[in-house]
């Protein structure tokens, strides 16, 4: 080997030994300083969900001081008086003597119902939504209280529910003494019922003419309400009515105005079928076709309201 390849690996063999040493002299610094900085932390210890005391407890045996915040927050989960969060977050690496934020639990929310009875439905509304609630279930019920307003509410006012609760409330509905009770029209003569609606101020919605054995012509076979159904003047009242094999027509009422085609018999004077709009206004409670006029149907009655026989037919 010749003098200068010698020299050669003399110089690569130096290189290689100072980096190497190089090499050892970093790792060990590192290890040095991470050991030195290290002695002085540790990992925070998880204290969420469990009482303040304890909490205060857990972090001094650590090393750790605690920092309670103020105020706190509602939570459904963790009870009150908990951890409800914490900062530095649990297993992070901290200094020792440093302090660790943590905010308490004040439980489930509760909110304190307002007072709605004799409010209108918006108003209402807005009561719940300014208390931080949401109305539930609306039920009309029959009231002396203006149309509209809250008669009655659950829960009641003064009392608490959770956050995410809802208030049920109970409306005033059309006045009493314009709520009936539909009578029993089956196998009634359709000229009297005709009349006994006009009179009564109610509407005849659609009225179907059919051939029905065994059924005279003019009975009425169906009826929709049914009997003992809450009826108001504005609801329109369906019939069907049997009609005569030869019957020249069937006429129909014109329930959306509250008019109807009043049929007249075939074979009267003149003959043939005739029709003749006529249309109510809204004066009169119903009554039985042969009671007293002021006799109205109480809506309360444990039974439903039934025509008695028919009188002689109008002429």
């Amino acid at each position: 080997m010749s003098p200068a390849v010698r020299k050669l690996l003399r110089i690569l063999g130096l290189l290689v030994y100072v980096g190497v040493a190089g090499v050892l002299a970093v790792l060990a610094s590192y290890a040095t300083f991470s050991l030195f900085v290290r002695s002085g932390t540790a990992p925070v210890p998880d204290v969420t969900a469990v009482a303040a005391e304890e909490a205060r407890g857990r972090l001094a045996d650590s090393g750790f001081e605690i920092a309670v915040e103020e105020g706190g927050r509602f939570d459904a989960e963790v009870p009150a008086g908990a951890i409800l969060t914490q900062s530095p977050d649990a297993r992070t690496l901290a200094k020792r003597g440093s302090r660790v934020e943590v905010v308490l639990s004040l439980g489930p929310q509760r909110l304190t119902v307002p007072d709605l009875v004799g409010r209108t439905l918006p108003s209402a509304q807005v009561a719940l939504a300014s208390a931080g609630l949401t109305p539930g279930r609306t039920l009309q019920v029959v009231s002396t209280r203006p149309a509209g307003t809250v008669v009655a509410q659950d829960p009641r006012a003064g009392s608490t529910v959770p956050g995410d609760g809802t208030v049920k409330l109970m409306l005033s509905s059309a006045d009493s003494a314009q709520r009936f009770l539909m009578p029993d029209l089956i196998y009634r003569d359709y000229n009297e019922v005709r009349g006994f609606f006009e009179r009564a101020g109610l509407r005849l919605g659609r009225v179907t003419f059919k051939i029905y054995d065994g059924a005279g012509a003019g009975t009425i076979l169906r009826q929709f309400p049914l009997a003992g159904h809450p009826l108001t003047p504005q609801e329109a009242v369906s019939l069907v009515v049997a009609a005569s094999p030869d019957a020249a027509a069937t006429p129909r009422g014109l329930g959306e105005t509250g008019n109807f085609q009043a049929p007249r018999r075939t074979g009267g004077v003149g003959g043939g079928t005739g029709a003749t709009p006529v249309t109510t206004p809204v004066t009169t409670p119903i009554t039985d076709p042969g009671a007293d006029p002021g006799a109205a149907v109480n809506p309360s009655a444990p039974g439903p309201a039934t025509v008695p026989a028919p009188t002689p037919p109008i002429r």
